[in-house]
């Protein structure tokens, strides 16, 4: 869904109605990971709200992102069982090794790097998840091997 026809495709499958902005927005983040500057103008148009309202809407929602994510997302856990057991470090070396800030992109959109207050898996802290796997047990070593394979 790299064109304005993709998005403009995708639109036609939803009714012209406000009630179908949040389902279109999930469908433009499913199909381009991220929502576009070009994409919220679309929907305006499409739906007759204003630009605001779309990202009135998408902004009160933490799951939309508004920039283009890497090809591999690194989510470090920063909740308590983690951060106990060194979440804040492996997130400040693996920051320093990709040179980027949680919530940010490498310049190459290779990887992005996210802060995530939990994920439940307090028995394997500190805990990285990358691309939906669950790394349990890590440490700033583990998770710059991690990084080495994953370049």
């Amino acid at each position: 869904m790299k064109s304005q026809r993709s998005i403009h495709d995708l639109l036609e499958n939803f009714e012209q109605d406000r009630d179908s902005l949040i389902p279109i927005l999930q469908e433009v983040q499913e199909k381009l990971g991220y929502i576009s500057a070009d994409s919220v103008n679309a929907i305006s148009r499409y739906l007759d709200i204003s630009i605001n309202d779309v990202y009135g809407v998408a902004t009160f929602y933490t799951q939309f992102r508004f920039t283009q994510p890497g090809h591999h997302i690194l989510k470090i856990c920063l909740g308590t069982a983690c951060h106990v057991r060194g979440g804040q470090r492996i997130m400040d070396v693996v920051g320093r090794q990709l040179g980027i800030k949680p919530g940010e992109t490498t310049p190459d959109y290779k990887f992005s790097l996210e802060r995530v207050a939990c994920f439940g898996s307090c028995a394997l802290s500190p805990v990285v998840v990358v691309d939906g796997k669950v790394y349990g047990r890590m440490n700033p070593q583990k998770a710059l091997k991690l990084i080495k394979e994953l370049k």
